[in-house]
Parts: structure tokens; sequence; C-alpha cells
């Protein structure tokens, strides 16, 4: 713990602790077989799953059955050789599933998790609910496309 971290009465086991419950954006962390090792109140929240019912469960619990082919490759690919093309802050955009079956928008990024030797073990993703910036710009994109059909008929 750094000298400004005592003075300031921060304990930094308690901080890390409250920055990943309480941290705003889903925090999920996968282990090498894709099985869900770690899960906060904010992947609730957005998916609802209570952290019981997520914690070893496959990530398909989140990803449409329609993507899963190409989730599981790349995740494959990530594991096998730690290289990702994701990996520097990159925002991924995609669609998800909730619990109650609906399909939402977020945004993530991930974060490769290795062990004491230095081979790949995990993956962390910090997830955004995106929907409603993704429908707004949806909605947007229509009226847009329908103002320059008109336009092009005049």
């Amino acid at each position: 713990m750094s000298e400004q971290s005592r003075d300031a009465g921060l304990d930094m086991a308690d901080l890390a602790n409250a920055l990943l419950m309480r941290l705003p954006d889903a925090l999920i962390v996968s282990d090498a077989d894709g099985l869900i090792r770690f899960w906060n109140a904010a992947a609730t929240r957005i998916f609802g799953f209570e952290e019981a019912e997520a914690l070893g469960q496959s990530l398909d619990i989140i990803v449409p059955e329609n993507l899963r082919a190409r989730h599981w490759a790349g995740y494959d690919e990530t594991m096998k050789t730690g290289q990702t093309r994701y990996g520097a802050g990159d925002l991924l955009a995609v669609p998800a599933i909730c619990k109650d079956g609906r399909r939402i928008s977020v945004q993530f990024s991930i974060l490769p998790l290795t062990g004491a030797d230095g081979n790949l073990t995990a993956i962390a993703a910090i997830l955004r609910d995106v929907t409603a910036d993704f429908e707004e710009r949806k909605k947007l994109r229509s009226e847009l496309a329908a103002l320059r059909r008109g336009h092009d008929r005049t």
C-alpha cells in the first residue's frame, strides 16, 4: 500500500472488493473453458441472473444462440494463443441475451488474465448495456434513410 493510501485511511483490499462488486458496469470473469468464475452486481442488474445462478455456467447463458459458434471460435483461439484483437481497451458492440430471453445490445472490453507461469488462464469482460443508444441510432438511421428517399423523389 502506498504511503498516501495509508494516510487517507484506505485499505486496498477493501477498495478493490468495493470496486469489483459495486462497479456500475458488469464484470464477468470466465476461465479457459468459458465457465463463469466471477459475476458482479451489475451483471445481475443487466442480465437478470443472480450470482449463484451464473457462477459455474457457460457464457452461453448470455451469448445469443446464433452467435455462439463465432464467439467460441474467437474465445478458443484467444485461450490457445494468448492473443486477442480486443485487449487494448477496444470496445466491441454485440447482442446479448438476458435471463428473461430479452435481447440487448452491449459494449464491452476484455482483459486477458494470466497465471504465475504467464499462460492465459481467464478472461475478464467489462460490459455495459447500450440498448437504448443502439435503438436510438437505429431509429435515426431509419428516419434519415426515409428523408433521403423522399428527397431523391423530388
